[in-house]
């Protein structure tokens, strides 16, 4: 099977285009997703501080801890929907960030699964867990593209990265020296660096999938 290949350079060079042209509605949609998540971890934080002899205010810190796990998961997905949404062309919405609850449980399967075959790797003296996290990676892609369950998902990444992965881990590489460009930025370069990181991932993610030995994941 030949190796699927991309450009790295074209990645991050399409993730700047579309960043710029979408760079406000990528603003709200991170202050949506920071005000969801990070202003109910910290009001959870602070009620699981001592004393905590109170036993329902440790629930209520346990019921919101619960609620931004919950929702993290589900922005992340509703993030990565507006990614495809936008690289495909069409005009995504704030309600996209909300928009993959029914895949929920699908995507926390994928992410444990995931979380195992890396650590596991990890274990094997370190180079199988990288060589896993770069060959496994795209099952998020999978599973709200193609609505793929876990296990399907995990496959048909090891499968579409077959002779590809060096070259997404360098892909890996250069999207953390851009996110850490954006913290040394005073942090606000983030809203830049988030989302070109993230359409330069699904920008591959397309290119791989649709190349002309891939595996149609309707038929896995």
């Amino acid at each position: 099977m030949a190796a699927r290949k991309f450009s790295k350079k074209e990645a991050i060079k399409f993730g700047w285009r579309l960043t710029k042209s979408n760079l406000w509605f990528f603003v709200g949609v991170l202050i949506v997703v920071g005000l969801i998540t990070i202003v109910p971890d910290a009001i959870s934080s602070l009620l699981s501080r001592p004393p905590q002899d109170n036993g329902f205010l440790l629930l209520i810190s346990l019921i919101i801890s619960v609620f931004v796990f919950v929702m993290q998961r589900v922005l992340e997905m509703g993030i990565l929907k507006i990614s495809l949404t936008l690289h495909d062309g069409l005009k995504a919405k704030m309600p996209d960030l909300f928009s993959c609850f029914p895949l929920f449980f699908r995507y926390v399967g994928g992410m444990a699964l995931y979380l195992l075959i890396v650590a596991g790797g990890l274990v094997l003296l370190i180079v199988p867990g990288v060589i896993w996290a770069v060959r496994f990676g795209f099952y998020a892609c999978l599973i709200v593209d193609k609505g793929l369950g876990p296990v399907e998902a995990l496959k048909k990444s090891y499968e579409m990265t077959r002779g590809s992965a060096w070259n997404v881990f360098l892909l890996d590489i250069l999207s953390a020296g851009i996110i850490l460009l954006g913290i040394l930025c005073l942090v606000i370069g983030l809203f830049a660096a988030i989302p070109v990181t993230l359409l330069a991932w699904v920008y591959v993610y397309r290119k791989l999938l649709s190349a002309p030995d891939a595996v149609d994941p309707a038929k896995i």
